[in-house]
């Protein structure tokens, strides 16, 4: 690839440092290509400093090699007024730290002009919001349809193992009938018919999942919006065998009707 683009170095970023087997295994085939091939200068950074490296000496990379994928160089610039409305909105100090944002700012641009000479792409944000920049990059980056698919992933649980930390919405289902209770039922789980019957013919149940039902088919499309493209849910009762399975595999049927697919996940049924 080098040698077809008349490039005279390449660069082979790493983690190897802490992965070991993976990036160990990318850093020794990079360096098997490398071997013999003088006319092409070959040398190696830790992914981290890299970055820093990048910015201070932008000229020594013509190409940056990461996980055996060629990267391209993405600069967002922006007018100097809309930057210093930006950090004075935002209430924060300009990392650089001159007697005003404005010195700041000619002076970041001063250290990063060889930088946005070598930019592949030069994008200017001054006329965008986060929502207009993300689907710009997107656009221009990506061979996939803009607005992809929410992926919904539930989770059922038991409170008394905790709860679960990346959830989004997190649903409390103890205020239904215990199957626990019920002596042929307890020794089941969600999955089973005779549970799910005894969960969902309470009307309470099932007027519960209706509303959750209501409240997604309202939020999902409204965080797609946003352009939130993962959704998590955790499902809760007691122990994590009964009610919260049966609710988790209901609330994944419903958003079947909204064309939403739902990955369902019962964390703590064999406990």
């Amino acid at each position: 690839y080098a040698r077809r683009n008349g490039r005279k170095r390449i660069t082979a970023v790493h983690k190897a440092n802490i992965m070991k087997l993976s990036d160990g295994l990318f850093l020794d085939s990079a360096r098997a290509v490398a071997a013999g091939r003088s006319d092409v200068a070959y040398d190696e950074r830790i992914v981290d400093p890299a970055c820093m490296h990048l910015v201070l000496h932008p000229e020594r990379f013509d190409e940056l090699a990461r996980e055996g994928v060629l990267t391209r160089v993405v600069f967002l610039d922006a007018d100097d007024d809309v930057i210093v409305q930006r950090y004075e909105e935002n209430k924060r100090p300009h990392p650089l730290g001159r007697a005003t944002i404005s010195d700041s700012i000619s002076a970041e641009r001063e250290l990063l002009a060889e930088l946005r000479e070598i930019a592949d792409k030069i994008v200017d944000t001054s006329n965008l919001n986060i929502h207009e920049l993300r689907e710009r990059l997107t656009v221009e980056f990506s061979d996939e349809d803009v607005r992809r698919p929410m992926r919904v992933s539930i989770r059922s649980f038991g409170f008394k193992h905790g709860t679960p930390r990346d959830a989004d919405l997190m649903l409390d289902v103890r205020f239904l009938p215990n199957p626990y209770w019920v002596t042929d039922l307890r020794d089941l789980r969600g999955t089973d018919e005779r549970v799910v019957e005894y969960v969902m013919g309470d009307p309470a149940a099932q007027e519960f999942v209706d509303r959750i039902d209501g409240l997604l088919e309202f939020l999902i499309p409204r965080f797609q919006a946003e352009g939130k493209s993962y959704l998590s849910i955790g499902v809760g009762c007691t122990g994590g065998h009964h009610r919260s399975v049966a609710i988790a595999e209901e609330l994944a049927q419903r958003l079947t009707h909204h064309n939403v697919g739902a990955v369902v996940r019962h964390r703590d049924i064999e406990r």
